[in-house]
């Protein structure tokens, strides 16, 4: 999974050579390759660290943990990444790459994909913390509904409401149902854009036209669209403070 077409063709080539590997299909943008590993299932992936519009850690990100398989990262020049994938990765590949560092990186997923333990994943997510530390919040929700998979970006999101164990977006007028808890998902959203009002409530802040009094001291939250949303006890101060700090 690389966006350089003279890397996936190296590859490739190298892999096609080796009798128990089965290639399964290459991608060249980060969409396609979550859709990738969502349907096919790959036990091992190549992926570049470095791809336009999605890098290789949001797009695993994007996967659900029991479904990531193994990866070989693939990198020209990053050294933070690389000091990462030192520590925690299978191996990675620092491009340009000869035969005999290939079949290294090849030959120690093997190890791994064999004993059939969960140290692959421990330390993939341990990576995944690694560098979630550093970007910290997501900028794409990927919904899958009726057999399609959509991404959603964060910023484009009005507002976020609790449905039961997951989660509906709200998206113009649009919504999806997104398979997580509120709980779980707001810490993943930058808390300078979203801000929580309600236990069922999360809203963009740049979707905020007023606040407005109501009844019993009570107040609703304005969206620009014309939304409004009951704004919790609990939640004012914040709420209050971040709007006062746009002003």
């Amino acid at each position: 999974m690389d966006d350089e077409l003279w890397a996936r063709r190296r590859i490739v080539s190298l892999l096609k050579a080796e009798p128990d590997i089965q290639l399964m299909g290459e991608c060249s943008t980060g969409a396609d390759a979550i859709r990738s590993i969502l349907q096919l299932s790959p036990d091992l992936i190549f992926l570049d660290v470095q791809m336009p519009n999605m890098d290789g850690f949001e797009v695993l990100d994007s996967v659900p943990p029991k479904q990531l398989p193994l990866v070989i990262f693939a990198t020209a020049y990053d050294k933070y990444a690389l000091h990462a994938f030192d520590v925690h990765a299978v191996d990675y590949l620092l491009k340009p790459f000869d035969e005999e560092r290939f079949q290294k990186a090849l030959n120690r997923a093997r190890d791994d994909f064999r004993q059939r333990n969960e140290l692959a994943q421990d330390t993939l997510r341990a990576l995944l913390e690694s560098v979630r530390n550093d970007r910290k919040f997501l900028r794409r929700l990927v919904v899958k509904s009726a057999g399609r998979i959509i991404f959603v970006r964060s910023i484009d999101v009005d507002w976020l409401e609790a449905s039961g164990n997951y989660v509906t977006l709200h998206v113009g007028r649009e919504s999806h149902l997104f398979r997580t808890t509120m709980n779980a998902l707001e810490p993943k959203l930058d808390p300078e854009q979203f801000v929580r009002i309600h236990r069922s409530a999360i809203v963009n802040l740049d979707r905020v036209k007023e606040l407005q009094p109501w009844f019993h001291g009570e107040q609703l939250l304005l969206l620009k669209d014309g939304t409004k949303l009951s704004v919790g006890r609990g939640f004012r101060a914040r709420l209050e403070t971040l709007l006062q700090n746009e002003v």
